[in-house]
């Protein structure tokens, strides 16, 4: 099957070739049928607008290797934006009112670096309460990523989220906590990167009717619910991240700590480095002084080359959008009257990769 990028003037049909290594799982089971139409609302800042969308069509095109999925590109208008980012949009992204006049299958929102201190004060929040009203009533199912999961709750609950006094970075081991479909198939402890100041309250969430899927240890909690008119899914985590992201924010952070536009030195991400990498680096951090924080950018590009090959959280991020588009396609093959009675996809809901297919994968390299 193949993704079809629906931009606004024209559409752009990638083939098979382009998921070549996507095919390479063993036995896996076809889901025929209706296509899905997923949105991508991309909030994320110039610098990462165009890494965001592909790692997120990274994502559905391994998870929806044998479905056909058309993905549109959203953006808020009230997000500011440079000349070369709105050169690159322009054509590609649809502004977000085009939500209103459309149903979708499925819609991922992402987050961003916040403005400000409350997330009401942000210059896209009228449009962001619209965005999440109408995805309850017009999708299937939506994902809420890292702040926009914040966003998310704070407008439809009042709940707030929580500060803490270091950064939550790193590559946490998690638990699945829950039987849901979305977890069908993940292990039972799994991996997954984290990176944010915030935090939201389990025990508010819960009040609230939230379901915690899946815990972080030392990172509270990772993946939660909402069973409404949508199945709205929440993630702090960032399963699409790629190998290197992690890498690439702990650079940046370390150049805004020594242009004076951050007041701490950041935290080496947790679980992240091989031990030799983590202590080379800590090292260098107690040493305090300018100088050696210099080092630590040149040692940093000495080990990327080998930090874009490790990504332990592959087969987890692939389980859970696997799962994802699953849920989506059965309950929209559930909505579509079948042309032939005598079909075997009538009602049909396939079994999700196993975990031997997911450790194949990330062998891979995905």
């Amino acid at each position: 099957m193949a993704i079809t990028l629906n931009f606004p003037q024209n559409r752009i049909y990638m083939p098979g070739a382009r998921q070549e290594w996507a095919n390479r799982l063993p036995e896996r089971h076809e889901r025929t049928g209706v296509p899905l139409a997923i949105g991508l609302l991309n909030n994320m800042s110039d610098g990462a607008l165009e890494a965001t969308e592909r790692q997120f069509l990274h994502l559905l095109t391994a998870a929806g290797a044998d479905l056909h999925i058309e993905v549109s590109f959203y953006h808020f208008s009230e997000v500011p934006r440079g000349d070369a980012a709105k050169r690159y949009m322009d054509g590609r992204y649809h502004p977000v009112e085009a939500l209103f006049h459309t149903k979708l299958d499925g819609l991922i929102v992402t987050g961003r670096e916040p403005l400000f201190a409350s997330l009401r004060d942000e210059p896209y929040w009228h449009s962001f309460g619209l965005v999440h009203d109408w995805a309850r009533e017009n999708t299937l199912s939506t994902i809420w990523s890292c702040l926009a999961a914040h966003a998310a709750v704070l407008h439809m609950d009042g709940i707030q989220r929580q500060r803490s006094a270091q950064k939550r970075c790193g590559v946490f081991d998690c638990v699945r906590v829950s039987h849901h479909p979305l977890v069908r198939h993940l292990l039972k402890t799994f991996r997954m990167p984290h990176s944010r100041w915030n935090g939201l309250p389990e025990a508010e969430l819960m009040r609230n009717g939230y379901q915690i899927v899946t815990r972080a240890e030392g990172a509270d909690v990772d993946c939660f619910i909402k069973q409404d008119s949508s199945l709205f899914v929440y993630f702090q985590g960032h399963p699409e991240y790629d190998s290197d992201t992690l890498l690439r924010e702990y650079r940046r952070d370390i150049s805004r700590f020594l242009s004076g536009e951050a007041a701490a030195y950041p935290s080496v991400p947790r679980g992240y480095f091989d031990v030799g990498v983590e202590r080379a680096l800590l090292e260098l951090q107690a040493k305090g002084n300018a100088g050696s924080h210099r080092e630590v950018l040149q040692f940093i590009e000495s080990v990327a080359p080998s930090m874009a090959k490790e990504k332990s959280w592959g087969s987890s991020a692939l389980m859970l959008y696997t799962n994802w588009l699953t849920e989506i396609h059965a309950k929209k093959e559930a909505q579509v009257p079948i042309a032939n009675a005598e079909a075997d996809c009538a009602t049909f809901v396939p079994e999700p990769l196993r975990n031997r297919q997911a450790e194949a994968f990330e062998n891979a390299g995905f």
